[in-house]
C-alpha cells in the first residue's frame, strides 16, 4: 500500500489544486479520498487544544463538545481547508483563527449540530475534558491553553510511536521502563538502580535511554513536518514547542 499523504501542502494541493488541473475522473477519485483520510489525521491531531481552548473560552462542556463537533464537520464536510493559505501561518494558526471565526458566525449553528454527526473520526470528550481540567488551577489565556495542549499532544504521540516500536521489535520491557528519562526524570530511579532491575549495565541503560531520546526527538521532527509545508516551518515549529514546554 502506498505511503498515505500527511503534509499540509498535500492536503492543499488535493483539496483545490487537483480540481483545478482537472484530471480524469478515476485519479481525481483517488486523489480525493487521499485528502480527506489526510484532513482527517490532521484533525485527529488538532481537536483537543481546540476543545481545549473553547472551555478556556468560557463555554461549557456540552456547548464545547457541539462547537468542536460541528466546526470540523463543516470543515470536512465543505473541504474549507481550501481557505488555507501557506503564505500566512501553519495549519495549527490556520485552524484556530477558523475556529474563532466560526464560534462568532455560526454559533446557533454550532450548538445545534448532531453529536455523532458525520465525522470519519471519534472525538474522545472524556479524555479531553480531562486534560483539560489539569489546565484549570492557571491562568494562562485560552489562546495559551490551545498551544500547551497541542505541544502535550505532539509529546504523547511522539512517545507512543517509540514505545510502539519497541514493542514491535520485542524490547518493550526495556522501552517502559527508559521512557520515563526522556521527559522527566525527577523522582525516578537512578541508572543504577534500573540497570539491577533490567539486569543490565549502568553504561548500558545509558547508551540506551540516549538511543531512545534520539529516536523521540526524530519521530517528533518527523510528526511535526507532517504538519507543515517545508523543513524551515518544521524548525519554527520544532522550536515553539519547545518554548511551549519549558515556559
Amino acid at each position: 500500500m502506498r505511503r498515505l499523504i500527511l503534509t499540509l501542502s498535500s492536503v492543499c494541493l488535493a483539496a483545490s489544486s487537483a480540481y483545478a488541473q482537472a484530471p480524469d475522473a478515476g485519479q481525481l477519485e483517488r486523489y480525493a479520498q487521499d485528502a480527506q483520510r489526510a484532513l482527517t489525521e490532521l484533525c485527529q491531531i488538532y481537536w483537543p487544544p481546540l476543545y481545549s481552548y473553547l472551555r478556556r473560552r468560557g463555554h461549557d462542556r456540552e456547548e464545547a463538545e457541539d462547537l468542536t463537533q460541528g466546526f470540523f464537520v463543516r470543515l470536512l464536510e465543505r473541504n474549507d481547508i481550501r481557505a488555507a493559505d501557506p503564505l500566512r501561518g501553519r495549519f495549527r494558526g490556520f485552524l484556530l483563527t477558523s475556529l474563532k471565526r466560526y464560534v462568532i458566525n455560526e454559533h446557533e449553528r454550532a450548538t445545534t449540530a448532531k453529536r455523532g454527526g458525520r465525522l470519519p473520526m471519534v472525538l474522545d470528550f472524556d479524555t479531553a475534558e480531562r486534560t483539560y481540567a489539569r489546565s484549570m488551577g492557571s491562568d494562562d489565556t485560552p489562546d495559551r491553553i490551545f498551544d500547551r495542549n497541542w505541544a502535550a499532544l505532539c509529546l504523547d504521540r511522539a512517545l507512543a510511536r517509540l514505545r510502539a516500536e519497541h514493542h514491535d521489535a520485542g524490547n518493550g520491557a526495556m522501552a517502559d521502563a527508559l521512557l520515563p528519562y526522556l521527559t522527566d526524570g525527577a523522582g525516578l530511579p537512578s541508572y543504577r538502580d534500573i540497570a539491577a532491575q533490567l539486569d543490565v549495565t549502568e553504561g548500558s541503560v545509558k547508551v540506551s535511554v540516549h538511543r531512545l531520546r534520539r529516536r523521540f526527538g526524530a519521530i517528533l521532527r518527523l510528526q511535526i513536518s507532517d504538519t507543515v509545508l517545508s523543513p524551515e516551518e518544521a524548525d519554527d515549529e520544532m522550536r515553539e514547542l519547545i518554548r511551549v514546554v519549558a515556559s
